[in-house]
């Protein structure tokens, strides 16, 4: 096992279910080879964020954040538009059969569904759901060397799409972004990530501009 697997594992164990039988499926999904970015590391490294967010944020419900952050990508297929509701509907299902609450299972799948990240000017969510999404968007605020890396990584699960269809594409989803007032949700993510995120989509939105 190595070292993100047992992290993992320990994070499951910890929020979850001390059995990780549907761990071992969830991971499964995260391992398949069309992943590029969104595989067991991105997972890794969403919940360290949580975990960062929840010590300076006002949580309610930690269990439930790690396991939507578990969740969140379960179903990941780029050429269909609706991976979120999808993955909601499998965190839904495992969470009922481990003996969570209605109400706790519902909480979760709210949370994933907004991963979505559809809106250009968001509704203030509550904050658990403020935690979840400013640590998947996390990544928009990295260095610049892990940025590229994550702008290579999405480009390669989305090597189906032409380029000039990529550039289209993906500069409608950056405008989205800068669009925002704030790009992150709580005052942790926008003190940490918020001036680098905005630098590097700007950066990343300079190259998309078709060659001449």
């Amino acid at each position: 096992m190595n070292d993100a697997a047992l992290e993992l594992e320990v994070a499951w164990k910890r929020h979850i279910a001390a059995d990780t039988r549907l761990l071992d499926a969830l991971l499964a999904r995260h391992r398949e080879q069309h992943r590029r970015y969104h595989d067991t590391t991105h997972v890794a490294w969403v919940l360290r964020h949580v975990e960062e967010l929840a010590a300076g944020e006002p949580v309610e419900h930690l269990d439930e954040i790690v396991a939507a952050a578990f969740y969140h990508d379960a179903v990941h297929e780029p050429a269909h538009p609706a991976n979120e509701r999808a993955s909601a509907r499998l965190a839904r299902r495992d969470l009922a059969t481990l003996g969570w609450t209605d109400a706790a299972v519902e909480r979760v799948g709210r949370m994933i569904e907004a991963t979505a990240h559809l809106e250009a000017t968001p509704e203030a969510p509550s904050t658990d759901t403020a935690v979840l999404l400013d640590a998947d968007l996390a990544v928009l605020g990295a260095d610049p060397a892990a940025y590229a890396a994550y702008v290579t990584g999405i480009r390669e699960e989305y090597r189906h799409v032409d380029d000039a269809a990529w550039r289209t594409g993906r500069g409608e989803v950056l405008r989205r972004f800068l669009d925002r007032p704030r790009i992150f949700s709580t005052s942790s993510g926008r003190e940490r990530w918020e001036q680098r995120a905005r630098a590097n989509l700007t950066a990343e939105l300079a190259t998309l501009s078709p060659p001449r």
